[in-house]
């Protein structure tokens, strides 16, 4: 039975995310994810969505359903990667994750909880009245909330097939018993067919839509918080789905595609003729400095819920403020020592982590510009190598208030206070995007966003004569990815002498953590020439492609650990590879560090080089 919920509901949420459990669980059955004895689509009397309080409630609805996702869209792509490890207080759930060994009861292992988000997104679709104008004929009235939808289906879709493998397709809503019973026994679907479908099925909305979003009080917040950061910005999400398919099929222009719209959003993010640069946000060593006590710059890592020119944080799912609410976020307590936790973490770096860390060069320039040096290893808290893991985790005690007892803590500042999950940030596009560019056949493109930065002229110096050919197609693809010199400057060693040029904005990611990478000898492309023999440049680019793919995989460590995107990354990069199981496996087994990782593989009782051992399964409905 589908029960249609009263409008005066909304009397007294003044619209807060957090107080959005207002109607049963979807789905809730143990035995069934697409159960319909709930009330599990808004306003399913209703022939449309027509008028602006059945749209606006069934837009917070869907926000209200994507909350129950938000932790486990983290720990599924944390736990088991390779940069973290368990603790001893961690929970069985947790403990399942990492061992691979998941049960059908495990409380991440809900797939009833992306269906209740895509059901609720399916009737949206098909009943929002998207013919509707106003007054003025200018624009459908609800094609913003019809756009924001489509975009949250797509991205739960995207959540659901890279966690099971394949899954049940269902693109219309399910009213009845009879419906849902065929759906669960109904045709599956892999990645590949999940990201074509979306990418057909997001071409169709205008482009305007890319970056408007919906906005429902005068002061466009949600409890203090921008609503425009609850929602998937649609050129991100294409971006997403050509490079997911593009790393099953290989296709070039994929990859293609997945670099342009990852560059639309930078295009567009801050309006057309604006610019959306990564900005000098560094750790690094005192130019000339020899005592390596304390690093200097102003690195960003713990992002502000605001939604300035020059904020980071692009996505998020918003969280309740406290446990009664029904989701709240248990990521601080997971990473980090509170009194909520008895202090006690769950979630740690792993060695494997730590050594990532400690292996980049970092590279300190001389007080005049002219030279380097490289920082020492073996610098306590974790300060050798790349910065940016000390500037995020730190380790101390405290005292048991009643024994006395002395407790191990830890601090990870990505999880220090917000009781929201950060999923897009700006980084991560700009870091897709090299990534899209090196698989597109662009391996210095790509070379140049990691260790300089993008500005036109940093594009036509450093990239552009590198792939000159008679047909000008690699230039004219390459002309598409327009950084603007009145708007991008690469910043120079100057800006990093205490002599700052304050129009430069643009900084290789890799110099966010590891010195000032342009004159790092041990960061840069082999056979870094042009050559115009078109046979011997296929090859020189294969093998630019391999190095920049490492380099990008270890970057996506640096930059994103504890940030919920590493097993998935393990998994892209592993599907390009000539023998994809044995590439992922190492990597996963390598979690306490090379040394050890023979402990590691002991612990996982399946085995990892088995694509199909990659993926959850649910009581044989969901998975392989």
């Amino acid at each position: 039975m589908i029960t249609k919920i009263s409008k005066r509901r909304l009397i007294g949420f003044s619209f807060i995310i957090c107080q959005l459990s207002f109607s049963a669980a979807l789905f809730t059955s143990c035995d069934d994810f697409f159960n319909q004895e709930s009330d599990d689509v808004l306003y399913a009397e209703s022939e449309h969505l027509n008028n602006a309080v059945d749209t606006l409630y069934s837009v917070v609805g869907i926000l209200g359903k994507m909350q129950a996702l938000a932790d486990r869209t983290i720990l599924l792509g944390e736990v088991r990667g390779d940069l973290v490890d368990l603790t001893n207080v961690a929970s069985n759930d947790l403990r399942e994750l990492a061992t691979f060994s998941v049960s059908d009861d495990n409380i991440f292992n809900r797939p009833s909880d992306y269906y209740a988000v895509i059901n609720n997104c399916n009737y949206f679709i098909a009943h929002a009245d998207t013919t509707l104008r106003s007054n003025r004929d200018v624009e459908a009235i609800f094609m913003k909330e019809y756009a924001v939808v489509k975009a949250i289906r797509a991205w739960t879709y995207l959540q659901l097939v890279l966690n099971y493998g394949q899954v049940p397709f269902v693109t219309e809503p399910l009213l009845s018993k009879e419906e849902a019973e065929a759906a669960e026994t109904g045709p599956k679907a892999d990645l590949q067919t999940v990201c074509s479908y979306f990418i057909k099925d997001l071409s169709t909305i205008p482009e305007q839509y890319n970056n408007e979003y919906p906005t429902y009080t005068n002061q466009q917040t949600f409890r203090g918080v921008r609503a425009e950061l609850l929602f998937f910005p649609l050129s991100i999400i294409r971006g997403e789905l050509y490079l997911w398919l593009a790393s099953v099929t290989g296709n070039k222009e994929d990859y293609k595609q997945a670099a342009l719209n990852y560059y639309k959003y930078i295009s567009e993010r801050n309006g057309r003729n604006s610019a959306y640069p990564l900005t000098m946000s560094y750790s690094m060593w005192e130019p000339g400095t020899s005592d390596y006590l304390r690093p200097t710059g102003r690195l960003q890592m713990s992002f502000p819920e605001t939604t300035g020119r020059d904020d980071e944080l692009i996505t998020m799912i918003a969280g309740d403020s406290i446990r009664a609410e029904g989701n709240y976020s248990e990521l601080r307590n997971y990473f980090t020592s509170r009194e909520e936790n008895d202090e006690k973490v769950s979630i740690t770096p792993s060695q494997r982590m730590f050594d990532i860390s400690a292996a980049q060069a970092n590279c300190q320039v001389s007080p005049d510009g002219n030279s380097v040096v490289y920082a020492p290893a073996g610098l306590p808290d974790y300060q050798s190598g790349d910065l940016r893991l000390s500037n995020v985790y730190s380790e101390g005690f405290s005292t048991a208030r009643y024994t006395g007892e002395r407790i191990e803590t830890q601090t990870i500042t990505k999880y220090s206070s917000s009781r929201n999950v950060h999923i897009y940030r700006r980084v991560m596009v700009y870091i897709r995007m090299a990534e899209a560019l090196n698989m597109a056949g662009y391996p210095r493109m790509a070379f140049q966003i990691l260790s300089e930065g993008l500005s036109n002229r940093a594009i036509q110096t450093n990239v552009m004569p590198f792939y000159d050919t008679e047909d000008k197609a690699d230039s004219i693809f390459l002309a598409n990815f327009d950084f603007n010199d009145t708007r991008y400057a690469v910043a120079d060693v100057y800006d990093f002498i205490n002599n700052p040029d304050p129009d430069h904005n643009q900084m290789g990611i890799h110099t966010r953590g590891s010195g000032f990478t342009p004159m790092n000898e041990y960061y840069v492309l082999p056979n870094d020439t042009i050559e115009p023999d078109l046979n011997k440049r296929a090859q020189l680019i294969k093998e630019q492609q391999v190095v920049v793919n490492s380099l990008l995989l270890n970057e996506n460590a640096l930059e994103f650990a504890f940030e919920g995107t590493r097993y998935y990354d393990l998994m892209r990069f592993a599907m390009r590879q000539s023998n994809p199981g044995a590439f992922f496996a190492k990597h996963i087994y390598a979690r306490r560090g090379v040394a050890r990782s023979a402990e590691v593989q002991s612990e996982i009782k399946v085995n990892l080089a088995d694509q199909r051992n990659w993926y959850l399964n649910w009581k044989g409905k969901m998975g392989f």
